[in-house]
């Protein structure tokens, strides 16, 4: 009998040797011999290290201009009186809730939004005027405008060389 590791007998669900790192094609749960399953909302990435990640959040852009950073969140479907923004210790903390009918959940085939709840945060540094935050929905992206402190609006000099 051979004792390879990649034979018959030692393959794992849907023929997987019991060594090779794979994901579950149903269940997103990853697994081999040295590292075991992936607990719910894993994802593994190289060698049996994982990372959690959440089920379902609203997606975000960050541009930048000469006087400020701009945070475009797109929360669509959640009204700007349900969504929450703060600042502390040099995070932005951005989170949205929305009531869904209980009797008549919506049923999905496909999900990659939030339906009744989302969070993002975002690290802030020294070049932010936190005093000066604001916010605004327009067509259903809420746009929070960091502006610059004027230290970090100071353009580029440059040096010419002798």
């Amino acid at each position: 009998m051979n004792n390879h590791p990649c034979n018959n007998e030692n393959r794992g669900p849907r023929g997987y040797a019991a060594h090779e790192n794979f994901a579950h094609p149903y269940s997103g749960k990853t697994g081999g011999a040295t590292q075991g399953w992936a607990s719910p909302g894993q994802a593994t990435y190289g060698r049996g290290r994982s990372f959690r990640r959440p089920k379902y959040n609203v997606p975000l852009n960050i541009a930048e201009t000469e006087s400020a950073y701009e945070v475009y969140v797109y929360a669509l479907g959640f009204e700007k009186e349900n969504i929450k923004i703060t600042v502390g210790d040099d995070q932005l903390h951005i989170s949205g809730t929305r009531p869904v009918d209980e009797e008549n959940p919506p049923v999905f085939s496909r999900q990659e939004f939030p339906v009744r709840t989302f969070e993002r945060v975002i690290g802030l540094n020294e070049t932010v005027d936190k005093a000066a935050i604001t916010a605004r929905q327009s067509d259903g992206v809420l746009i929070v405008t960091l502006p610059k402190t004027t230290e970090a609006q100071t353009p580029a000099q440059e040096i010419s060389v002798e």
